[in-house]
C-alpha cells in the first residue's frame, strides 16, 4: 500500500511540474507575443495624391503581445483613433499591441505611389501583417476619385463597385489574407465570379469555358482572382494569376499550381517539384514535360499497394518544408528501398534522371573505406560508380573519344559507344551484356563483369561491401 501510495505521489509531481513547464511556456509566449493566433481585419483604403491612405482595422486579437510587420514604404504608421479603445494596446513606438483584453485595434499609414496610378500596376506587400498571426478573414474597401476610371482587383471575391458622383467606390469580401492589389484602366472587368475563381477580362467569356470550369478540381476553396493579360506578371500574391489565353488546361494548371504554393512550403525546389505533388494531390498529370515523366515512371514502377501508400504519404504532408530531399526519403519509405530520384533530377537541368536505388552499406577496398564509392541498383543490375572505384584498384578511368578508357600498367580496356563488345589489349571480345553502363553523364562498372575484368574479389556482410584485389 506505501509503494501505491508513494508512486502516485511521484506520479502527481511528475503531471504538476509538467503543467507548471507547460504553463511556464505559455505564459513566456504570451508576454513574448510567440504565440500562433488567428485574426480577421477589414482595410480601407482611399487613394489621393499618388498615395494609397490607409486605415486597417484588426479584429478578434488574442490577450498577448502582438508585433506588427509594417509595409517596407509604409510612411507616418500611427492609430487610427474609431472609438476610445481602438488604440489603447497599441505602443507608443507603434511596433506592436500590448497584451491585453481589447479585442480590436486600429491602425492608419501611407504607401506612397511614385508618378501615380498606372495603366497596368501591382501594387505588392501594401498591408500590415501581424507576426505569429494567420488572418482567417479579410474585407477590403477601396475609394477613388471619379474622374479615375478603371479597376481594382485584390483576389477577394468582388462584393460590389459604385460610381458615385465624387468618388467611385469597390469593396471586396472573404476568407484568408491579402497581399497585392492590382490596378487596371481600360474595360477590364469580373466576367464570372464562383467560390473559387474570379475571372477578369475585357470581353465577355463563352459559356462552353465556363461550362469546363464547373468540372475542375481544385485543392481547397481559396478565393483566387484570373485577369486575362497578355503579358503576364511574373512575380505576385498567389490569389492573383495573370493568364494570357483563358482555357481550360492553363485555368487547372494555374490555379491548383497556386493553390498548392499557398497550401505547402516549398524549400529548394525546382518548379517542377509542386506540378509533381499536385498531380497526385489532384490525380491528374499537370505541368511540365519533365513533371510528366517523373510521374510516368513513378507510376510503371510502383505495384498497386506501393502507390496506394505514395499517394497517402503525399495526402499527409503537413506544415513540414517539402524539398527534394525529403520526398527522397518518402519514396524511399514507400518503395522500401533508399533512392535520391528527386535529388538527382533536381541537379539534371536537361532531361529526367532514372530511377535507381542505392547500397547504403559502407564500400571498402582492400579494408579501407572509400566513402566517394556508390553502390546503385538499376534495371536488375548491381553498379559500382566506375570513376571512383576503378582508380583504388590501379587504373585510371575516363570518356575518351571512342569510349570509355580503363588503363593499368599492363592492362587496356576500351569500352565502345556502340553496344556488344568490348576491346581489352588490343584485342575484341563480344558481350551479350554491357560491362560498363552510362547513366545521366555518370559511368558506372556492373557488378559481375567488375570480378571477371578486374580481378576483384566481393565479400558482403550486413554493413558493409569489400572489394578485394586479387593481384
Amino acid at each position: 500500500m506505501k509503494f501505491a501510495m508513494s508512486f502516485f505521489s511521484i506520479l502527481a509531481l511528475i503531471i504538476t511540474g509538467t503543467i507548471f513547464f507547460q504553463y511556464h511556456a505559455y505564459s513566456s509566449d504570451l508576454e513574448t507575443g510567440n504565440g500562433e493566433f488567428h485574426y480577421s481585419q477589414e482595410i480601407e483604403i482611399v487613394y489621393r495624391e499618388n498615395s494609397l491612405d490607409i486605415r486597417q482595422h484588426f479584429k478578434n486579437l488574442p490577450n498577448q503581445k502582438v508585433k506588427i510587420k509594417w509595409p517596407e514604404n509604409a510612411v507616418n504608421p500611427s492609430c487610427f483613433i474609431e472609438n476610445e479603445k481602438s488604440c489603447d494596446r497599441l505602443s507608443e513606438e507603434v511596433s506592436y499591441f500590448k497584451k491585453g483584453e481589447t479585442k480590436s485595434q486600429s491602425v492608419s499609414y501611407i504607401i506612397p505611389i511614385e508618378g501615380g496610378l498606372k495603366e497596368k500596376m501591382l501594387i505588392q506587400n501594401v498591408f500590415a501583417t501581424l507576426t505569429n498571426g494567420e488572418t482567417s478573414y479579410s474585407v477590403v474597401h477601396i475609394s477613388t476619385d471619379s474622374k479615375i476610371v478603371g479597376q481594382w482587383i485584390t483576389g477577394l471575391p468582388l462584393v460590389g463597385q459604385q460610381q458615385l458622383s465624387l468618388v467611385n467606390y469597390t469593396m471586396f469580401s472573404g476568407y484568408g489574407t491579402v497581399r497585392d492589389i492590382y490596378w487596371q484602366t481600360g474595360n477590364l472587368k469580373v466576367q464570372e465570379q464562383t467560390p473559387v475563381l474570379s475571372i477578369y477580362a475585357p470581353e465577355a467569356i463563352s459559356k462552353d469555358f465556363l461550362t469546363s470550369l464547373e468540372n475542375l478540381q481544385f485543392l481547397n476553396d481559396q478565393h483566387i482572382a484570373i485577369i486575362q493579360e497578355k503579358n503576364p506578371v511574373k512575380e505576385h500574391d498567389d490569389r492573383l494569376l495573370f493568364l494570357p489565353e483563358l482555357t481550360e488546361q492553363a485555368v487547372e494548371k494555374e490555379v491548383i499550381l497556386s493553390q498548392i504554393k499557398s497550401q505547402y512550403k516549398f524549400e529548394d525546389s525546382p518548379t517542377w517539384l509542386p506540378e509533381v505533388v499536385a498531380s497526385y494531390l489532384v490525380k491528374d498529370t499537370i505541368g511540365s514535360a519533365k513533371t510528366k515523366e517523373i510521374v510516368k515512371t513513378l507510376k510503371e514502377y510502383m505495384t498497386a499497394n506501393q502507390e496506394s501508400a505514395w499517394q497517402e504519404a503525399l495526402n499527409k504532408l503537413g506544415e513540414e518544408p517539402i524539398s527534394p530531399a525529403t520526398m527522397d526519403e518518402l519514396l524511399s519509405v514507400v518503395l522500401d528501398a533508399k533512392t535520391s530520384y528527386f535529388k538527382l533530377n533536381a541537379d539534371q537541368e536537361n532531361g529526367t534522371y532514372p530511377l535507381l536505388f542505392e547500397d547504403d552499406r559502407s564500400v571498402y577496398v582492400n579494408d579501407v573505406l572509400k566513402e566517394d564509392i556508390q553502390v546503385i541498383l538499376f534495371e536488375g543490375q548491381v553498379l559500382y560508380t566506375a570513376d571512383t572505384l576503378l582508380p583504388y584498384l590501379g587504373y585510371t578511368a575516363g570518356e575518351g573519344e571512342n569510349g570509355y578508357y580503363i588503363n593499368s600498367d599492363n592492362r587496356t580496356f576500351r569500352f565502345p559507344k556502340e553496344p556488344g563488345f568490348y576491346v581489352f589489349n588490343q584485342r575484341r571480345y563480344s558481350t551479350i551484356s554491357e560491362p560498363i553502363v552510362k547513366i545521366a553523364n555518370h559511368y558506372y562498372v556492373e557488378e559481375a563483369w567488375l570480378q571477371r575484368l578486374f580481378l576483384v574479389e566481393l565479400q558482403k556482410s550486413d554493413d558493409r561491401i569489400q572489394v578485394l584485389t586479387q593481384e
